[in-house]
Order: structure tokens, then C-alpha cells, then sequence
């Protein structure tokens, strides 16, 4: 074995200034210092700690995430305000309704059978034409009792240039009723809520009440003063021969 006096000093070992990246974390070396006759770089620490694997799909995401969410159309929720509409349905006998279908082949009302209709509109003050009903009733039950059915009735109103209101729920021969406002199209597009069927004499004419939400102010042309329900309202001469004054432009026919 070699005396330690024989063995020679190793020179200094100058690593490449090059920064190097450490495995799984952003250090580099840089600064060169002496351990035990080598002079090796010293470890620096670099802005920030981070993964050796890209951050760029996750920085990405949330760049058009943020951006969508900054570009996005604010919410505006429906008007809650409840807005009352008085219209009367008459059954003026010109119109070949309603058909009776007899599905049930019973010759007392039964269950499943139809009856298709479609009756004349009239404003609640009874001084404008606006349009007409148009829908379908399933009989559900007869009532001997009460002397009269029950439906289940999908039908829509029809008021012209400004659109229509569709509506279901329970039609009843003998009481008045309530039923779903399920939507519209025009100025009651949107619209939810709902409507009281008043029977007056069934089924020649029947007064109706909407508590309509979600839409904006209705027309004046709608809402004149309402005409109490009675046996024996009747349109004005002028609604009833569609005049100008007395019909809104192009009611539905």
C-alpha cells in the first residue's frame, strides 16, 4: 500500500456553469464552492417550487374557464310581479263545437272520451274581440252526484298579433277550477302561473282570471275594467261584428 506521502493532490474539478434542473423541483447551479478540494456549484433555489411536469393543460382551463365566466351574460331573472288578465269564452254556436269523441262506446259519459273545442275570445270588459280557445278535454270521471265530469283539459288561448297562453290542469263541469299557465309565445312568452275557470253556464260561457308571472307589462288593450260573470253578459255590438274599435288587430280568428 502506497504511503500517504506519494499520493498527489487532485486539481479542483470546474463543473459546467450551465443551470441543471433537479429532478422533480426547480433548483439550478450556479455559484461554484469548494467541498473537500472539488469545486462544485452551489444549489440555488428558484422563484417557486413546482413539479417537473407542466402546469399548462390545468393554467389553460382555468385561463378560458375565468375568461368564460367574464364574457358570460349576467342573469336576469323573470319578473315576479303578478299581472291579472279578465277574458270570457263564448260558444256562439258557429263554430261546430265542441265534437263529442265516445271512445269509452258507453252511453253515459266514461273514461277516454274526448271532446276537441274551440270557442270565441272576448276581453274581460267585453268591449274588444282578442281571439279564440283551442284545445282538447279527456274525461276522467263522471260525477252522477254533482250531474256533471271531470276533464283533464289542454287548450291554448289564442290573442292575435301578441301571441298565445297555453294552459292544463282540471276542467270541471259543475265548479270553478284552477289550472297551470305552462307557457306562451309573443308578449307572454315565458309566461308561468296560473288561471281560475269560472263556469257561468257550461258550456256556452266561462270566465277566466290569469295570475301571469315571468312576462313584462301587458297592453292597455287587455285590461280594460272587467265586466262581473253573470248568465247574462254579452259582448258589445261592436266586438261581435269584429269592427275595427271593437277587435284587437289581427285577433285570431
Amino acid at each position: 500500500m502506497a504511503s500517504t506521502t506519494s499520493l498527489k493532490p487532485i486539481p479542483s474539478i470546474n463543473l459546467p456553469s450551465q443551470s441543471h434542473r433537479a429532478l422533480a423541483s426547480n433548483f439550478s447551479y450556479s455559484k461554484p464552492f469548494p467541498f473537500h478540494g472539488l469545486n462544485l456549484s452551489s444549489v440555488t433555489e428558484t422563484s417557486s417550487f413546482t413539479s417537473s411536469r407542466s402546469s399548462n393543460p390545468f393554467t389553460t382551463t382555468a385561463f378560458f374557464f375565468n375568461k368564460f365566466k367574464q364574457e358570460a351574460a349576467p342573469h336576469t331573472p323573470k319578473p315576479t310581479k303578478v299581472q291579472e288578465l279578465h277574458v270570457y269564452e263564448m260558444n256562439e254556436r258557429d263554430r261546430s263545437s265542441p265534437a263529442v269523441l265516445k271512445l269509452s262506446q258507453k252511453p253515459v259519459n266514461s273514461l277516454g272520451d274526448l271532446v276537441p273545442f274551440t270557442n270565441k275570445l272576448y276581453s274581460g270588459d267585453l268591449q274588444k274581440r282578442v281571439g279564440i280557445t283551442a284545445g282538447l278535454c279527456v274525461l276522467i270521471q263522471h260525477v252522477p252526484e254533482k250531474k256533471g265530469d271531470r276533464y283533464e283539459a289542454i287548450y291554448s288561448f289564442y290573442f292575435g298579433d301578441y301571441g298565445h297562453l297555453s294552459v292544463q290542469g282540471p276542467y270541471l263541469t259543475y265548479e270553478d277550477t284552477y289550472l297551470a299557465v305552462t307557457g306562451g309565445s309573443g308578449i307572454f312568452e315565458g309566461a308561468y302561473g296560473q288561471v281560475k275557470l269560472h263556469q257561468i253556464v257550461f258550456p256556452m260561457k266561462l270566465y277566466y282570471t290569469f295570475y301571469l308571472k315571468g312576462i313584462g307589462d301587458l297592453p292597455a288593450e287587455l285590461l280594460g275594467k272587467p265586466v262581473p260573470p253573470s248568465p247574462a253578459v254579452e259582448p258589445s255590438a261592436a266586438a261581435k261584428a269584429t269592427e275595427p274599435h271593437g277587435s284587437i288587430p289581427n285577433f285570431t280568428n
